[in-house]
């Protein structure tokens, strides 16, 4: 009799173990089912910041008051709506959990960083991400796409030697 009662709460622990894990899986496979529509859109979302970067130093450094075409007016409108589908996208990329990084001065990590180029600054540490190509992205804390990075090479300073130049 003492087996069979072991028997039971064995089994009936192993049932309960299965149903967790189905629960889990089922929350993750709803959680990240966007995974993939989300990584398709990284590339739009780097175009439009790139288009509107671009086009706003240019605005700064013309001369608006000369314009009789009104050309300028037009590409000032479209920027501006440019700048709003950027701020749109941003918005629904944050309503389902996909969010931008920023890695620079972080330590270099391979699961978050893909290292396209060295850099010598021997004002950082060795390994460390001193300049951003491309910015990574997390679909609720899982990296969905690595940021493009440039990192610091073996010339570093040590921390007392940073410390005296600040």
């Amino acid at each position: 009799m003492e087996i069979m009662q072991e028997k039971f709460l064995m089994s009936y622990a192993e049932n309960n173990n299965i149903i967790e894990r189905t629960k889990r899986e089922a929350e993750n496979s709803k959680k990240f089912a966007i995974q993939s529509f989300a990584k398709s859109l990284l590339d739009v979302a780097d175009n439009l910041g790139r288009a509107s970067m671009i086009v706003k130093d240019k605005f700064t450094k013309m001369d608006t008051s000369e314009d009789p075409t009104g050309a300028l007016s037009l590409l000032k409108t479209l920027l501006e709506g440019v700048e709003m589908t950027e701020k749109q996208l941003a918005e629904v990329f944050k309503k389902f959990g996909v969010e931008k990084y920023d890695p620079v001065n972080e330590e270099f990590d391979p699961n978050r960083h893909n290292a396209v180029f060295q850099v010598q600054d021997s004002s950082k540490p060795p390994n460390t991400v001193a300049v951003v190509m491309k910015g990574g992205y997390m679909l609720h804390e899982r990296i969905i796409r690595p940021a493009e990075v440039g990192v610091t090479g073996g010339v570093g300073m040590d921390k007392k030697e940073r410390e005296s130049r600040d």
